[in-house]
């Protein structure tokens, strides 16, 4: 029966009694090269994601910013409505690595501390700076290094350092802090790690690519 070129079965060699059969057909070539377009397709979308998920990663990074200049600006103004605003509703605060409050309690507690600030006039500033930033499109994770200055630009003035971690959603499409824990490592943390770590802008340090 003579062979059929649409499959090209090539005929057995046979050599010393023994038979070798062809190891590739044009079946196999096509075969490979079916499956090398599946690669390189494969290799494409994946650099386009990797290129998709840095930009989205970027955007995370501008809207969580969002945040932290809400919370700049509550301290600034003394404003706890701003405070209440930008923290979900099941927050978990630890303060000091010592005391733990729900959203209710510490809302409240800054309505007080800042209510009596107005009344003694007196201002206060914080500022943080981080050493580690992760997130996706859902959730966040903040840490870093904070300056709180209490009594502002007065002969009284006074600085504290602490080391926190912040952990923030996305709740109906908008950026809250969940848990916040704080410490200053009983009085370890200070200027020198407030200053190595990255100012709030410099979030390409934490992309990586």
């Amino acid at each position: 029966m003579p062979y059929n070129n649409a499959y090209l079965p090539m005929p057995p060699i046979r050599l010393a009694h023994k038979v070798y059969q062809p190891l590739y057909t044009i079946s196999n070539f096509l075969n490979i090269i079916h499956m090398s377009k599946k690669i390189m397709l494969l290799i494409l979308f994946l650099a386009l994601f990797i290129n998709q998920s840095n930009s989205q990663t970027k955007n995370n990074f501008n809207e969580i910013n969002e945040v932290w200049y809400e919370f700049y600006q509550a301290f600034d103004s003394l404003d706890y409505q701003m405070m209440a605003k930008i923290h979900s509703k099941k927050l978990i605060r630890i303060s000091g690595g010592k005391k733990i409050a729900d959203y209710e309690t510490y809302i409240n507690s800054y309505k007080t501390r800042f209510k009596n600030a107005k009344k003694d006039n007196t201002a206060n500033g914080i500022s943080l700076r981080f050493f580690e930033r992760i997130n996706n499109d859902s959730i966040a994770s903040e840490r870093g290094i904070y300056k709180f200055i209490n009594n502002k630009d007065e002969h009284n003035e006074q600085i504290y350092y602490g080391q926190f971690h912040v952990i923030l959603i996305k709740e109906n499409g908008e950026w809250k802090i969940l848990m916040d824990y704080d410490s200053n490592n009983e009085g370890a943390i200070g200027e020198k790690d407030y200053n190595q770590a990255y100012h709030i802008n410099e979030y390409n340090k934490f992309i990586i690519e």
